[in-house]
């Protein structure tokens, strides 16, 4: 039976699935989910699985998933980045809402895990995105790929582009920035329409 009228929205949703081995990985939330707290976005992980959000200030703070429940429950942000350690090879989806228009976050001088801020994959140094380049970093500036059966490959930023070899963040993955130089906001403007 056809209905008569339309509901139509500016948000987009989406999902974003990810399959974690045993062990380390790095991970990051790529939706905006309603709150965006581990209860809301990681509801599908084995007991056992600790969450580690890092700040340059305060060093790590784990979560860990026990009896259906986070203990401390966390806040990951799109944009923020975050180890996870699973105790059994598991698959996580996120769901939620794109997020779109001026974007914008913190990347402070030291170390902090940062991902792109928005649901895609390119070179971080890529100008394929909004017209401008994705990530504008400092001679020296060092990004750290982390894979759960290699470690670290570092990406050293020299000369107006990342060297060792091209890096693009899976969306859904996160990495260790090392920020050489002066704090800076990392500001992309996207729309999906």
């Amino acid at each position: 039976m056809a209905q008569s009228g339309a509901v139509y929205s500016q948000n987009t949703v989406g999902y974003v699935t990810l399959s974690l081995p045993v062990g380390f990985s790095m991970i990051a939330n790529p939706l905006n989910a309603a709150t965006n707290d581990l209860a809301s976005i990681l509801t599908n992980v084995p007991s056992g699985t600790i969450v580690y959000t890092y700040s340059p200030t305060a060093g790590y703070a784990p979560s860990t998933f026990r009896t259906g429940v986070w203990h401390p429950d966390q806040v990951l942000n799109p944009g923020q980045g975050a180890f996870i350690l699973l105790t059994a090879a598991s698959t996580v989806t996120f769901v939620g809402q794109v997020p779109t228009g001026a974007l914008s976050q913190p990347v402070p001088v030291g170390f902090s895990i940062q991902s792109i801020p928005i649901p895609v994959s390119v070179n971080l140094d890529s100008t394929n995105v909004t017209g401008t380049q994705l990530l504008t970093p400092g001679n020296g500036d060092i990004v750290y790929e982390y894979e759960n059966a290699t470690g670290y490959t570092p990406h050293t930023y020299r000369s107006g582009a990342f060297h060792t070899s091209d890096f693009a963040p899976a969306v859904g993955q996160s990495f260790f920035y090392l920020n050489n130089n002066t704090a800076f906001n990392w500001n992309v403007t996207f729309n999906v329409n």
